[in-house]
């Protein structure tokens, strides 16, 4: 459910913690965190606050998107994941997409494509969806990403959830394939 300030208050209480408050702490958990699990538990956390509009702002304040961006470089596969989710969750927001942009995750959020992990190529799609737009489509519109697009569209046997979200792409994106 979006959150609004009102709303906010209420789900807080007086002695509550203010969201930008928490967010910040995560983020400082994040960064003090040796233990991969740990990691991935408050990436994971993050990810799921990244769908709100409401926190939007935060979570540019607290540079949550260029974590999960460093998450993309990882080698665990759940770090990339939860990356990955994040910027997915966050990239309907135009200064997120910016951001993602203008932090050169784009190449980041193309390679999450041939993950072996569902998740990842999922959000990876939705991801690009978002961030394709005039000032980038050279970058991300490339044959070899096109190409592997188009195979994740035809793939509605093995996931619809593949095929449905890179026949959108296409849609949006590549309308001459139509």
């Amino acid at each position: 459910m979006f959150t609004n300030s009102q709303r906010q208050e209420e789900r807080t209480g007086k002695y509550g913690t203010p969201r930008v408050k928490y967010l910040q702490e995560l983020v400082t958990q994040f960064q003090n965190a040796s233990a991969e699990e740990t990691k991935e538990k408050i990436v994971a956390n993050l990810a799921n606050f990244a769908y709100d509009p409401f926190n939007f702002t935060f979570l540019r304040q607290l540079n949550a998107i260029e974590l999960f961006l460093d998450c993309l470089t990882e080698p665990s596969e759940k770090l990339v994941e939860f990356g990955i989710g994040g910027i997915c969750n966050a990239c309907a927001d135009p200064a997120n997409a910016a951001l993602v942009t203008q932090n050169d995750g784009i190449p980041l959020v193309i390679q999450c494509l041939s993950s072996p992990v569902r998740n990842t190529v999922n959000y990876a799609l939705g991801a690009l969806y978002y961030l394709c737009n005039a000032s980038n489509k050279e970058e991300i519109l490339k044959p070899e990403v096109i190409d592997a697009i188009k195979s994740y569209a035809a793939a509605g046997g093995v996931s619809t959830s593949f095929s449905n979200l890179a026949q959108a792409f296409l849609d949006q994106h590549v309308p001459q394939l139509n």
